[in-house]
């Protein structure tokens, strides 16, 4: 199967550093994605919350290897990994997935940053990484959906540090200096749109004080060529089986197995590499 992408969207891709594609999951499917992410066990036992500098958390959960369940299925569906594949240019693999939950006026914000910005201490030597963000409910400005700076990949990899709270943040002063030139752009989006973003694509969002949650599906990927050269919580290369688009759908509501409870974190982890920076640089604020 072919990239879903429309010669269109794969220029804003390229252009932008991200792309919304609009119904990626139809009203079943990310249904059962989210009653899948509400009740197996697997993930109701790995929640563990990321604050941001005013103490307020997201709950999120993390796993590396994306299995059989719904929502490894749909990781591993063609639509995504295709898709993915014509982004990066070659053979991809699944590098985690992760839920991040803000709940009803007390979600955490997150600060600006670069999944590179981490990923890059992990050992992946260069940013042939990119993320598929999955919205399971109506993300809006008012419940802290997604933020991006337009272009913003296209600046390269900028430093990060540990912040206040516990996040790494990309350093303020530049991203600052890179908002004067590059439009932010609020990923607000529908159950079953789904944003895909380059791993240097500057980042954020806010609080959610709104009466409705902001949960959120995202998978991220690695180019098969880009296999990290040190071991680390993520994984190495590992092939990945695709499935047909109607594997999702065909599952129906299948939770992980016992024998994939070992691909899930059991807490967040930062990259050893990075210390607490000085105020001068990195600012205590808000994702």
């Amino acid at each position: 199967m072919p990239s879903i992408l429309s010669p269109d969207q794969r220029a804003a891709f390229e252009r932008d550093g991200y792309v919304v594609v609009r119904g990626l999951f139809d009203a079943e499917e990310t249904g059962l994605l989210r009653t899948a992410m509400e009740t197996d066990p697997a993930i109701r036992e790995h929640f563990y919350n990321r604050r941001d500098a005013q103490g307020a958390a997201t709950k999120m959960v993390t796993w590396n290897h994306p299995g059989d369940s719904v929502y490894g299925l749909a990781a591993r569906s063609l639509r995504m990994v295709d898709t993915m594949e014509d982004l990066l240019g070659g053979e991809v693999y699944h590098y985690h997935s992760k839920l991040t939950a803000k709940e009803p006026y007390e979600g955490g914000a997150w600060e600006w940053h670069q999944d590179y910005g981490y990923w890059y201490n992990n050992g992946c030597l260069f940013p042939l990484m990119a993320s598929a963000m999955i919205a399971l409910d109506r993300t809006t400005r008012a419940n802290g959906c997604l933020q991006v700076l337009k272009g913003s990949h296209l600046m390269g990899r900028i430093d990060h540090g540990l912040l206040d709270g516990q996040q790494v943040g990309a350093d303020l002063a530049r991203v600052e200096e890179a908002r004067k030139v590059a439009e932010t752009v609020h990923a607000e989006m529908e159950p079953g749109d789904a944003l895909f973003f380059h791993c240097n694509t500057l980042h954020r969002s806010d609080q959610n004080r709104s009466p409705d949650r902001r949960w959120t599906l995202i998978c991220c990927y690695n180019a098969a060529r880009n296999n990290p050269y040190r071991e680390h919580h993520h994984p190495r290369y590992t092939p990945l089986a695709k499935v047909p688009d109607a594997a999702v759908r065909q599952a129906g509501l299948k939770f992980s197995d016992e024998a994939h409870k070992a691909a899930f974190l059991k807490r967040a982890t930062d990259p050893a590499e990075l210390t607490k920076r000085g105020s001068a640089t990195y600012s205590s604020g808000a994702r």
